[in-house]
């Protein structure tokens, strides 16, 4: 018993885990999408 690992923390880091793989999973959508959805507005408002 002096031995058994500490589990307190795992659950936190595991959700900080996944958090960040949203995050740069959204910021690479937004990199690559980004220009196509500006091209899209600026001409819905020169057709306007």
């Amino acid at each position: 018993m002096l031995f058994l690992p500490r589990e307190e923390g795992q659950g936190l880091v595991e959700y900080a885990l996944i958090l960040v793989l949203v995050a740069i999973v959204v910021i690479v959508i937004l990199a690559v999408l980004g220009p196509v959805v500006g091209n899209v507005f600026s001409q819905v408002v020169k057709s306007i």
